[in-house]
């Protein structure tokens, strides 16, 4: 029964994952839209999209690994 439950909490983790792409997608999208809308601010801009990415990409890592965790048990 354990690992059922383990295998659900692990799957349930995964979702995590897709979140993270949604994230890295959502704030992609919208630093191009900015860029492109004023090309001279897009050097201002850079340093907050890699911030983000980096916070969005850590939280599909985390996810990740407590997927892993739990498939483990």
């Amino acid at each position: 029964m354990e690992g059922n439950l383990s295998a659900i909490g692990a799957g349930l983790a995964c979702l995590g994952m897709a979140g993270a792409g949604i994230g890295v997608g959502s704030i992609a999208s919208n630093y191009l839209a900015g860029a492109f809308r004023n090309p001279s601010a897009a050097g201002g801009l850079t340093g907050m999209f890699f911030v983000g990415l980096a916070f969005a990409e850590a939280l599909g890592i985390l996810s990740f690994l407590i997927a892993i965790i739990l498939a483990v048990q």
